[in-house]
This record gives structure tokens, sequence and C-alpha cells, in this order.
């Protein structure tokens, strides 16, 4: 039978050979973990590898996402569909075990790690579902909701700004079923930290809310003491600090910056064998090892004895059972389609003249009532952002409700709504000032990467945003996004088009959607509706002029009704003039050639018009065409008259549209 110590060392074997293979690689953390991993995946982790989307597991976060080889070890070794030829493809096209743990690519692995401290966040996103979920769901004897989040995290996270955002809420919650397990190896790829990492960490943890504990991270019976304790304390997330040492094993590279990014090398990873007494070659692990890893018939007991329990609720509250099922597999309402035509509908017919963050606010007030699982937020913004409703009551982990303040912390936000996503049941969207979306961008990015159902209401899209100056008014931002691979960026120009825009971003299953929409009012704008299905392809032509067209003016958001109003006086001169609005290029650039070409006549002069940098409209006006752009900061004034200074008047888009004629 295998000892314990057998049962580490058959990670630190597979996590330094993998690396060695790759010749590329982290092998120090894993082998620094190998003693705080066994604990709790032997011994505490409630997980099926035979069903890795079991709802009720805990969930395992691996922050230090570097240390990617502890968790293949750990899926492949505990039994999920890793295998060891997976393991000897470690950081090689299409592998499962990719340089960072990527959702989707190997299962177990709950969330994409590698950008440090988003894990730890992604982990304050879980353990917030799960209290969210639990608060929803369960009754008096049926607690159907009842899990822990675990997250290993290293000193880069708890240096990372992003952790302290999210484990300060974390605190101010109570998170008491969220473990996070610090590796304080005093190690990061600059070499010893102590000259730029000197905090108290400990008493950081402890000044957030949190019950924090500190042992030798090689010493089971210590770790495991620390988990019971940690999990009697129900009313605070939980930090343990594990001193270790990584590359533990290694001769002579143990405890230094040798072993953190980089492969061991031969002589060394023969020498750490010798060390740790491991006789076998590379990749070879014993069937005693296995044997006592096996977590297959454990966790599809544990399967097991919930599903019973969910049985047993579905048949006290079987309105709520069917609710959580459809939640959980993220399948919307069975009357969506009829509540959403008539939605949009009803907006177009009242054609308010308003901005599209308040038209924005009216459709979330529309939809929230079909849709339980909405979970709104603003990063403090909530009055200026639109994005509460009299339908949402404000939630802070204490009193249940579906609206959450996240305070001054966007990047935070962002991540925590990652790992709401990611743990299923919940569709979160979270509201900020667009400049600031810059402040979370690596979080929105991450959520376009898993293929999350984020949405991001991003106000105050433009110099119209006026007297707060440049600092607040975004000229580049909304082109960035559009620039990342799955996110679905809207910039409306009525309160019809914000409502398809919504429907749109809520039925998305694939990516986030961001939502970029204006302080201003737009004018009221009653669509044809034949525009309502138009509108959905992204891009459409929103007034036509007789015969062919001699020139295209696209524009979106504020500045559509400039360019109806430039193309009424050009139509009127003679100059036969489109309109085409474009409210989200990336789905407009989805459509097939033909459609694309309908609305974009191929060898007519286009004119492009957005409050934003014109470098991005070339694409769609080429190198004849124009656009009507700033490409400077903007300044401090009423949003009017900055629209002015900056050429946004009708005067000026017809003289670009007969200069580019």
């Amino acid at each position: 039978m295998a000892t314990r110590t057998d049962l580490c060392n058959a990670i630190r074997a597979l996590s330094m050979d993998a690396v060695q293979k790759a010749n590329s690689g982290h092998p120090g953390a894993p082998m620094g973990m190998a003693e705080i991993a066994e604990v709790l995946w032997n011994h505490n982790l409630s997980h099926n590898p035979t069903n890795p989307n079991w709802a009720n597991r805990d969930r395992f976060v691996l922050s230090n996402g570097h240390g990617s080889m502890l968790i293949y070890s750990l899926l492949h070794l505990t039994g999920y569909d890793v295998t060891i030829d997976d393991i000897k493809t470690f950081r090689q096209l299409h592998s499962k075990c990719a340089g960072h743990p990527e959702y989707h690519y190997a299962p177990g692995v709950e969330t994409t790690t590698g950008p440090l401290g988003q894990g730890i966040a992604n982990g304050v996103g879980f353990a917030m579902a799960e209290k969210l979920l639990a608060n929803q769901f369960n009754k008096p004897g049926h607690d159907i909701v009842d899990h822990y989040t675990y997250v290993f995290l290293g000193d880069g996270c708890m240096m990372e700004g992003v952790s302290h955002e999210a484990c300060a809420l974390a605190g101010t919650w109570g998170l008491g079923k969220l473990v996070a397990f610090w590796d304080d190896n005093g190690i990061s790829i600059d070499g010893h930290i102590e000259g730029w990492y000197t905090d108290d960490t400990a008493g950081r943890f402890r000044a957030y809310g949190w019950h924090v504990q500190s042992v030798d991270g090689h010493d089971a019976a210590a770790i495991q003491k620390a988990i019971d304790e940690a999990k009697k304390v129900t009313d605070k997330p939980s930090l343990i600090c594990c001193k270790t040492i990584i590359g533990k094993g290694s001769p002579n590279k143990s405890g230094s910056h040798d072993c953190h990014g980089s492969a061991l090398g031969d002589d060394e990873v023969a020498a750490t064998r010798a060390n740790i007494g491991w006789n076998h070659e590379p990749f070879v692990i014993p069937a005693d090892v296995y044997a006592g890893w096996d977590a297959k018939a454990k966790g599809a007991a544990a399967e097991a004895a919930w599903n019973a329990k969910f049985d047993a609720y579905a048949k006290a509250f079987p309105a709520e059972a069917a609710e959580f099922k459809r939640r959980m597999a993220g399948e919307l309402p069975a009357n969506w389609k009829q509540v959403t035509d008539a939605m949009i509908a009803a907006t177009n017919e009242k054609a308010e003249g308003v901005a599209s963050r308040k038209a924005s606010q009216n459709v979330i007030g529309a939809l929230a009532p079909t849709l339980p699982e909405f979970l709104g937020g603003s990063a403090d913004l909530t009055g200026s952002n639109l994005t509460s409703c009299g339908s949402f009551t404000h939630v802070d982990g204490k009193n249940p409700g579906n609206y959450i303040s996240y305070g001054v912390r966007e990047f935070g936000m962002a991540a925590i709504m990652n790992g709401m996503a990611l743990h299923g049941g919940l569709l979160p969207f979270g509201g900020t000032f667009h400049m600031f979306s810059d402040y979370m961008k690596n979080g929105m990015r991450m959520s376009a990467l898993m293929k999350q159902r984020v949405v991001y209401v991003l106000t105050h899209d433009s110099i119209g945003q006026g007297e707060d100056g440049p600092t607040h008014q975004p000229v580049e931002n909304t082109s960035g996004l559009r620039y990342i691979p799955r996110m679905t960026v809207w910039r409306p120009g009525s309160a019809t088009e914000t409502a398809v825009a919504w429907v749109a971003a809520v039925e998305k299953t694939d990516g986030p959607t961001s939502l970029v929409l204006s302080r201003q009012n737009l004018p009221g704008i009653k669509h044809d509706t034949v525009h309502f299905d138009l509108i959905r392809k992204g891009g459409y032509v929103f007034s036509d002029c007789a015969g062919k067209a001699d020139v295209i003016i696209i524009a979106n958001g504020s500045e559509l009704d400039l360019a109806v109003k430039a193309a009424a006086e050009l139509n009127a001169a003679g100059t036969k003039t489109r309109v085409v609005s474009m409210p989200s290029t990336n789905v407009f650039d989805a459509q097939d050639q033909a459609y694309r070409d309908s609305v974009l006549t191929p060898g007519v002069k286009r004119v492009a018009v957005e409050a934003a940098h014109p470098d991005f409209w070339r694409k769609y006006v080429g190198l004849e065409g124009a656009v009507v752009g700033i490409d400077t900061f903007g300044e401090s004034a009423p949003g009017g008259v900055l629209m002015k200074h900056f050429g946004f008047t009708v005067e000026n888009v017809v003289n670009t549209v007969k200069s580019v004629l």
C-alpha cells in the first residue's frame, strides 16, 4: 500500500517530468504544495471525476496557475479524463494540459487561471454564488446547495491588486464556505521576495474580516487540523497560510527561484528522484499509488447521496427543483421570446427620447421578473449606471437579494462575476463608467477567453460625458473592446436598439457582452417593425434613398441622429445618401457576405461617424472614405459644447461627405 509520502511524491515526479519533457513550465509550486494538495484532494474535496459538472461539487481554483502541473497531476491521479499521454503533451498544441489551466480544456478545471490574483477573485465569485443560490433554493431540511470553494494562491496573487479588491469584499460578505491556502514560499520569478513584499499578510486578511491560521505546509496533520478549524468558522472566509519550500525534494534548487519558472534539468531531475526515493521511470506511476489517489468510487457515492437529497427536494418542492435545474443548465425561461418580443414592441411604440443608460434601466426592469437568475451590480455608480430597478433588492451576504454594491472595485467586480458565471445558476451584470473598463479589461478578456455569459454595462460612453473632462471621456475604449475575440460590443442609438441589444446579450451563451451607453439623451426614434430583426444583425439600413446611393453614412450611438440629419440635408441637395446604423460591429461582421454587401454596397463611398477614435472605422470606409471621429483626448465642458467643438455637427458631417465624393 502506498504511503502518504508516495502519493505526494507522485505529484512531484509528474510535475518535474512533464516540465522537463516540455522544457517549459513551473515545477517549483507543484512540488512545494504536494502535501497541501494531498490533504485537500484526498480527504476533504467533494468531487466526482466521472462527472466533473455535478452541481453540488466543491469548487477548486488554482489561482497560482503557473503551477498548472499540480492540477493536471491531481486530475490524472484521482481519475479524471486526463491520461498519462495528456500529461506527456504538457504545453503542446491542443493539449488538455495547456501552459496554464484552461477552462473547457481539461475536465475538472473550473476556471482559467494564470493572470495572477484573478483566480482568488473568481473563487470569491464561486463562494458568493453558492451563498446566493443557497438563500434562494434551500428549504428547512433540504440543503441542496451546500458546497465549499477551495483556492490555492501564491505570493504573486497576494501582490496583485485585484486580490485585495475581491478579498476585502469576501470578508464583508462573511463567506464561510471559502477556504484559501496561501503557498507562502517567499519566492517569485525575480528571486526572494523580501525586497518587494513585506506585507503582514495574515494581519491584512484579519483586517478584511477573514479567519486566519498559519501552518507548516508540509505537515499533513497540521493542514487537516486547519481545514477542520476553518469549517467551524461559518461567518468568515478562511485563509490558511502554509509555509512551504518551493521545489521541495530538489536537492540543489529547492528554496530558490531556480525552480520557479524553468525545468530542473536532466541532472537535477535524476538527483531529485534519488533524493525523494522515487525509483520509477518518467511518467510511470505504480498501481498502489494510483489506488491511493483514485477518487471515482468515493465521488460517485457523494453524488449519489446528493441525488437522493435532490429527489426528496423535488418531491417536496417540484417548482423550485425544476427552476434550479433550468438555471444550472443555463436555459432561458419557457416564455422568454414572448416576454422579450412584447418588451421590444412596447419600447418601440413608446419611442422615448432618453439616454441609452436610462433605456437600459427600463429594459432591466422589464426583464428582471422573468429572469430570477439576473444578478445586478455596480462599482459604486448605481445612480449613474442605472443598473438597478424596482425588482432588485440589495444583497450583502447577510441579507438575501439580487443586487450587489461592489464598491469602487471595477477589476474585482469583473473577476467575481466570472466566478459567478462559471459556478452556474446566475446571470451576472455589472456597471461602471466606460472609461473605467480600462481598470477591469483583463477580467473582461477572461470572460471572453472562457466564453462566459457576463454583461458589462458601460455608461458615459464618449466626450458627451461632458464636464468631468478627459479623465472620464473614453475615446479609445470602445474600439479596444471590439478587438477582444468573443466579446460582443453594442453601442445602441435608440431605446429600441438598446432593448434588442439587451435581449441579445442575455441570449448569448458563448461569451460576454459590453453595452456601451450614453449619458446624454438620444432622440426618440420609432423604428419600422422590420428593424427589430435587422438590429439583431448588428448593422442595417436605417434609412435609404431612391435608387443607387452615392454615399453611405455609418453611425451608432448618439451619432445616429446626427447621421440622419446630415443625410436629410444631403438628399435634399441631390446627393443620394443611405444611413446605416451599426450598433454592433462584431455582430455585423459575423453575417454572411451577401447580407453585408446589401447594407454596405461595394463600390459606394462611405463615411463613418462615431465620437471615438477614427482608426477602427477604416476597415469599413477604406482609404477613400472618411471618419468623423476624435483622435485626441477630450475637454471639460458641457457635452453639447464638446460635440460641437470636436466637429460632431451636421455641417461637418455634410462637408466630410462632400470631401469624399
